[in-house]
């Protein structure tokens, strides 16, 4: 069933005990057939997300991978929103809007953090006109256009205090130790500073670059207060290591629906797996 992103996310920080919403980047039809059928599997609400760069991997075409996550959502026994991640432009999100998104992430977030707060206010009371929910993101979260995560760029909990108040968000993108298109996952987070940020703002938490963290570390910042967990890089390593495996097995195929089958079942085992550790399962 399609539902807004911001009925996911309440409900699973006022939970008690409370559990991650998984929000999971769809590159194409296989990524997001997988998801919902993982999140099916495991009976947990799951956000199906397309980034700037992916709509740009698709020649600048929003609409029709938008069109067949809705078609999925519709369709699916659990619930399932539709969100456009990394947005850095607002004719970008006005056609999330036009296609049934119900959730922007606007990233303003390279900017000055004086630039920020203005120009995601700015697209905070748009979005809030045209009946979407949006997420800002204070900090900087390293593994995008050249930015490196570093202890200085780290999220405060009084800025953020004044940047939710100032912008009006829905929910924020933390900088909290990850990074983005991680291969490895380490034990990364500044679990103390999550506690500072669940405690000072009333928004749902945003983690990004959550293929870069550990399961334990992983499961324990959902405890302390993480809602949102954006994941996409492992899917893609799982997608690519079973389709290459299975074409070193089986050099002379060249059907694409005998490897991409095998491909989306990896990713689906991916999604099984992160909604049981993130406690959404058994959550739809």
């Amino acid at each position: 069933m399609l539902a807004p992103t911001q009925d996911l996310l309440r409900a699973a920080m006022t939970s008690r005990p409370r559990y991650g919403v998984l929000a999971l980047n769809v590159i194409g039809l296989e990524h997001a057939e997988a998801i919902v059928q993982g999140a099916e599997a495991e009976r947990a609400p799951v956000i199906l997300q397309v980034s700037e760069n992916a709509i740009r991997y698709r020649m600048g075409a929003l609409e029709p991978i938008v069109a067949a996550c809705r078609e999925l959502a519709v369709a699916s026994s659990v619930p399932v929103a539709l969100h456009l991640d990394h947005a850095t432009t607002h004719d970008l999100c006005v056609r999330a809007a036009e296609a049934g998104m119900s959730s922007i992430m606007f990233d303003a977030s390279a900017a000055s953090d004086q630039r920020n707060t203005k120009l995601t206010a700015i697209e905070a009371r748009w979005a809030h006109g045209a009946g979407l929910s949006i997420e800002g993101e204070l900090g900087i979260v390293g593994g995008k256009g050249g930015l490196v995560t570093v202890p200085g760029g780290l999220t405060d909990p009084p800025a953020a205090i004044a940047y939710v108040a100032a912008t009006g968000v829905d929910a924020l993108a933390v900088a909290v130790g990850s990074e983005h298109g991680m291969t490895q996952r380490l034990d990364l987070l500044d679990l103390d500073r999550i506690d500072a940020l669940r405690e000072a703002v009333d928004v749902p938490l945003v983690l990004h670059g959550s293929s870069g963290i550990s399961d334990h570390m992983l499961a324990e910042a959902v405890r302390r207060g993480i809602t949102k967990v954006n994941l996409a890089t492992q899917l893609n390593m799982a997608f690519t290591a079973a389709i290459r495996h299975y074409l070193d097995d089986h050099e002379t195929v060249t059907d694409p629906r005998r490897y991409g089958e095998v491909g989306r079942a990896a990713i689906v085992e991916i999604v099984r797996d992160k909604c049981r550790l993130t406690g959404a399962a058994g959550r739809a």
